[in-house]
């Protein structure tokens, strides 16, 4: 992950209907989403919608496979792991924090639970 990639993915999620169908398809699961249902669950139409998912293609934020006459779009979790890891990256100086994702989170929360 470098910085051009992590811009062009926090781009790709900086408008309001692509943050919304990002969340949707991370919802959805592996299984993903069929454009229509997309679109009927979004309330978005179909010219818009697709627009939508290509800019979030491009950016590498989801994929798309095709299942006999439907394309099926689905969150790509490792580049949304690698962006959240990259935000997250030296997080706290490298000491243990209680931020979630955060190398030694655990230990946090353990010595938390423990002392109270």
């Amino acid at each position: 992950m470098n910085s051009s990639w992590a811009v062009k993915a926090l781009a790709g999620l900086a408008q309001e209907h692509r943050l919304e169908l990002f969340r949707l398809l991370v919802q959805a699961g592996e299984n993903g989403m069929p454009a229509g249902g997309i679109a009927e669950t979004l309330n978005i139409p179909n010219s818009s919608l697709s627009f939508h998912l290509a800019h979030l293609t491009r950016a590498g934020l989801i994929q798309q496979r095709r299942e006999g006459r439907s394309l099926i779009y689905t969150a790509d979790y490792g580049a949304m792991n690698g962006l959240v890891g990259f935000l997250m990256e030296n997080c706290c100086g490298g000491a243990d924090c209680a931020f979630p994702g955060a190398s030694g989170t655990q230990a946090v929360q353990t010595e938390r639970n423990n002392s109270a």
